[in-house]
C-alpha cells in the first residue's frame, strides 16, 4: 500500500507564492516519475509538472518560468514551488506517483489565488 501525503495549499495574493510538498510512504520499490496535476477544462486533470527518478522535468507551458518542481528521493518526497502565481493557477493540486507497480494519487491541496 503507497500512501501519498500533500501539504502547503492555501490562499495566496497575485504574484505571491507558495510551495507544495507530497511525501510519500508504503511498499515503494520502483519510483518512476512525481508530479502534480491539476483538473483543466475538458480534461479530467492535465499536467502541471513532474519530474523523474533520474531528474528530467517537465512542465505545462503556462507554468514555466514560474513553477520549479523538485525532489529529495532519500525522502521519498516532492515539491513544487510556485512563485508569481496567477489568479488562472487557482485550483486543487494533485500529487501523482508512477512506479512499478502502479499509478497513486494524493488526497489533493487546495491552492487560491486571489486579491
Amino acid at each position: 500500500q503507497v500512501q501519498l501525503v500533500e501539504s502547503g495549499g492555501g490562499l495566496v495574493q497575485p504574484g505571491g507564492s507558495l510551495r507544495l510538498s507530497c511525501a510519500a510512504s508504503g511498499s515503494i520499490f520502483t519510483m518512476y516519475a512525481m508530479g502534480w496535476y491539476r483538473p483543466a477544462p475538458g480534461k479530467q486533470r492535465e499536467l502541471v509538472a513532474a519530474i523523474t527518478s533520474g531528474g528530467r522535468t517537465n512542465y505545462i507551458a503556462s507554468v514555466k518560468g514560474r513553477f520549479t518542481i523538485s525532489r529529495d528521493n532519500a525522502k521519498n518526497t516532492v515539491y513544487l514551488q510556485m512563485n508569481s502565481l496567477k489568479p488562472e493557477d487557482t485550483a486543487v493540486y494533485y500529487c501523482n506517483l508512477v512506479t512499478l507497480s502502479g499509478n497513486y494519487w494524493g488526497q489533493g491541496t487546495q491552492v487560491t489565488v486571489s486579491s
